[in-house]
């Protein structure tokens, strides 16, 4: 281990650290944390292995590089079978499009297709009729005093959006928002015995869920996402039952990233947006600043604050030497507050430049990106535009996670 690495560890300090990360008051603000950690250096160990990585230029330059590799199931079965990487949701959503590495990231990516402009013109119709929709029903429960905006809006529109797109019976959205919500303790950082059990019970009922809905659109096909994907893979793979399962993993990916991440950041944009009241303002003078706003709050707390990589081979990053196979956690909550990259990066600033790692990079690059920003953009203005100013009744409560942040309250109320 390299001489930099020893300097910078102190692994009770660490391990004090990520205690404190998991705790209400970590959730709910844990940016300090992060300053303390990135006074060790841009690299440190991690106490369980591994390394934390809180520069935002060292994150950018693994995420955008191949010899950065995704944990895949290759390597999660190099693991053993007493880790949490052998548990079944472990082992299933690393077949999923992001957990991939070349080149059978290359075939699934060409697969799914893109979010091309009619399509997203399409979807964009359909969510702001939805928004329209939530916001109505938002303001009834407003004239009553408070409303928890989380709820109403920032969970639902999500699921409604993709939901329709994709052509799942809305009866289902309730359940399927709560299973995303259960099967993302598989990819937290360090899960606990019974989140990784709630994850595998998830990932179950979403592998049964996904299965029966591919095997119906290859009995009814039509014009929808999983019909044009089933023809698709029916082109690249003779064995029905393997493009069946191919197509499950699309989908599949596709509800998780569409709800778990959007979500938070609808939640936690419009947090920001109520809890100053100086923030409303100026949007409502200014209403093109909408996009540059959804920027900030990307970079200021983004909904994914670990993204994890494997070294392809034995390297140097930052002075730190790190072996083939081992894993770095980009602390990309930290990184978006370095200080070496952002002036001032605890102000919230939606005049600055728009940088973030906030859809990951490289060949990783969020496939969704398109549709979460119109989505938050979407909210944003007809917000400000229908709602009379509103105010934080209350902070928000957190979710107990590290990695994926998650707001499980937003009450707010007519200033």
């Amino acid at each position: 281990m390299g001489t930099a690495t020893a300097r910078s560890f102190n692994r009770r300090a660490t391990v004090s650290l990520f205690s404190r990360l998991r705790k209400p008051d970590g959730q709910a603000d844990p940016f300090p944390l992060y300053t303390e950690l990135q006074a060790r250096g841009s690299v440190s160990p991690a106490p369980w292995g591994g390394f934390l990585v809180t520069g935002y230029g060292t994150c950018d330059q693994i995420l955008r590089s191949s010899a950065w590799l995704e944990p895949d199931t290759r390597w999660r079965e190099r693991q053993g079978a007493r880790t949490r990487w052998s548990a079944p949701s472990a082992r299933e959503i690393s077949r999923t499009l992001p957990a991939l590495n070349p080149p059978e990231h290359t075939r699934v990516r060409r697969s799914a297709g893109n979010f091309d402009r009619s399509t997203i013109e399409q979807i964009g119709r359909r969510a702001s009729q939805v928004v329209d929709r939530l916001l109505d029903t938002l303001e009834e429960r407003l004239h009553a005093g408070e409303a928890d905006f989380a709820a109403l809006v920032g969970e639902e529109l999500p699921v409604a959006t993709i939901g329709d797109w994709l052509g799942l019976p809305s009866a289902d959205w309730p359940r399927l928002r709560e299973l995303t919500h259960d099967q993302v303790f598989t990819q937290e950082l360090l899960p606990s015995a019974s989140q990784l059990a709630r994850s595998d019970a998830a990932m179950a009922e979403l592998r049964a869920y996904f299965l029966a809905l591919v095997r119906d659109r290859r009995a009814h096909p039509g014009e929808d996402p999983v019909s044009r994907w089933i023809r698709s893979w029916d082109a690249l793979e003779p064995d029905q039952d393997k493009a069946d399962e191919a197509v499950y993993f699309l989908a599949l990916f596709v509800l998780l990233a569409a709800l778990e991440t959007t979500s938070t950041l609808l939640s936690t944009m419009t947090l920001l947006l109520v809890e100053d009241p100086d923030r409303w303002t100026l949007l409502a003078e200014d209403p093109d600043l909408v996009p540059a706003f959804v920027e900030e709050a990307l970079r200021y707390d983004p909904p994914t604050h670990v993204i994890s990589r494997i070294a392809a081979q034995d390297c140097l990053l930052d002075d730190v030497e790190v072996r083939a196979d081992e894993m770095v956690h980009l602390m990309i909550g930290a990184a978006h507050r370095d200080p070496a990259r952002f002036s001032s990066p605890e102000v919230f600033d939606p005049h600055r430049k728009p940088t973030h790692l906030s859809f990951s990079g490289g060949i990783h690059y969020c496939l969704g990106a398109p549709l979460a920003r119109l989505e938050a953009q979407t909210l944003l203005r007809q917000t400000i535009t229908r709602l009379p100013r509103l105010t934080l009744v209350r902070r928000p409560s957190w979710a107990p996670r590290v990695a994926f942040r998650r707001l499980l309250n937003l009450d707010v109320a007519p200033a």
